[in-house]
């Protein structure tokens, strides 16, 4: 599963929603100027990436389920 280049993709794209849910997070804790800039923004592309992910997601799933490697 390693070797699979959609497994891996999916996999960034996991990790990138994670980034910016902690970025978001970390920005609504400390309040202030960052967050009233980019609160929204942040959770545009946070939905925009979790989007793709869970594209990729269902894509290796489902290609997986048909016994494609």
């Amino acid at each position: 599963m390693l070797n699979d280049p959609l497994f891996i993709l999916a996999a960034v794209a996991s990790l990138g929603v994670l980034v910016i849910l902690m970025i978001g997070i970390g920005g609504f804790a400390k309040g202030g100027d960052f967050n009233k800039k980019h609160a929204n923004r942040l959770m545009r592309y946070r939905i925009a990436a979790q989007a793709v992910a869970v594209l990729l997601i269902v894509a290796f799933a489902w290609l997986h389920g048909r016994g494609g490697n």
